[in-house]
């Protein structure tokens, strides 16, 4: 079968801080109040089921919530089932995405160890990072992350950076690039758009982004990124786009012409198309009932993946059509409240491509040029 990856949720939606913006907190309406937790049963039925498929590479990407509130035990458990349900030659992958707080000496030496991914999320200075990334007393959270990352680096532990582009960030971006590249010296860096609508009012939510304010904020870290050398630091959705005038298509799914190979496993087996879409609609079925393998392929799961290519008639004449696809599927929804309308991010995205594009043309034919083998 067609090789997909895991997005799992191992604590569903608990996390040990109350960022403003987190919009999988509210996730608590569809797995009720109270602790969440994967069951070791859970844990060895995803993996025992997932490495007999024997794909080339077996991805488990670990997120939530918070997935260091399980405890560093369940990790050192989970390493200890891949080896034992694993087969030689089978390459197996773990990332963890976290914010960073739990992390000390025993946790970094255990991921350098096992060579996890580590994302760290960090938002910019403090006085950026500490407006919506505090804790449940209201207390603000950056210098536990920067002590963490500091922590990661002593123990040689991969990791990059996950900055949330809110309403007051996305305004200074020759700062965030100045801090994150020439400050705190990252390699790594994954810059996201932040758009939500009040659950209450239905309106955007005031920490949310203008499509002006991210073409604006893209254009200039592209500029700021050029000039740096690109060569220097990887920005993964300009990552993407390279990827893409490469011939090897996106690396991301935000701008593919389908949503990604992934399936989101939560803490109880309860399987999702996709960790925007964790809800009763999108629900495949429960891991410890159904094969994964059958999850993954499930009816259901195909009609979300081409729901991505029903897309406007204003996207069907756009020059962007073929890089662009629409946008992600979760901003549509954000601008028009339908799958298939503009994604909220359209204009700017526009922005961005022209502004863009002719110099990652010259990119790429430069990198293309350096594959080229001597005649």
């Amino acid at each position: 079968m067609r090789p997909f990856t895991l997005l799992i949720k191992p604590t569903g939606p608990d996390c040990n801080i109350a960022c403003d913006y987190c919009f999988y907190a509210g996730k608590t309406c569809v797995f009720g109040a109270g602790r969440h937790r994967m069951s070791d049963e859970v844990q060895e039925t995803l993996v025992r089921t997932y490495m007999s498929l024997r794909f080339e590479g077996s991805s488990f990407a670990w997120q939530g919530g918070e997935p260091t509130l399980m405890g560093l035990d369940f990790y050192r458990r989970l390493v200890a089932l891949q080896q034992q349900y694993g087969r030689d030659g089978q390459v197996v992958t773990n990332a963890l995405q976290t914010n960073g707080i739990l992390l000390d000496d025993d946790w970094c030496r255990f991921l350098c160890e096992y060579k996890f991914l580590v994302g760290i999320s960090l938002d910019g200075p403090k006085h950026f990072h500490d407006i919506y990334r505090r804790d449940g007393a209201g207390r603000g959270t950056y210098d536990r992350v920067t002590a963490a990352i500091d922590k990661c680096r002593e123990h040689q532990v991969e990791f990059n950076i996950l900055v949330l582009l809110n309403d007051k960030n996305v305004e200074h971006p020759d700062e965030l690039f100045d801090f994150f590249v020439k400050e705190q010296r990252i390699k790594y860096l994954q810059f996201v758009q932040c758009v939500e609508r009040d659950p209450a009012t239905g309106e955007i939510a005031p920490f949310s982004i203008t499509p002006k304010q991210y073409g604006d904020f893209l254009c200039r870290i592209f500029d700021r990124w050029l000039e740096h050398g690109p060569e220097q630091v990887s920005i993964r959705s300009f990552d993407s786009v390279l990827s893409y005038l490469l011939g090897m298509g996106h690396t991301e799914c935000t701008l593919g012409p389908q949503c990604n190979d992934y399936i989101v496993v939560e803490h109880n087996g309860d399987a999702f198309c996709c960790d925007f879409f964790v809800e009763e609609k999108w629900r495949l079925g429960n891991l410890m009932e159904t094969p994964i393998e059958q999850l993954a392929g499930a009816r259901l799961k195909r009609q979300f993946s081409r729901n991505k290519r029903d897309i406007d008639n204003k996207c069907l004449v756009c020059r962007h059509l073929d890089i662009c696809r629409g946008g992600c599927p979760k901003d549509r929804l954000a601008g028009a409240g339908r799958h298939n309308a503009p994604s909220y991010f359209c204009e700017g995205y526009k922005r961005f491509f022209e502004h863009a594009l002719p110099r990652f043309g010259e990119i790429a034919a430069r990198l293309q040029r350096r594959k080229k083998p001597p005649e």
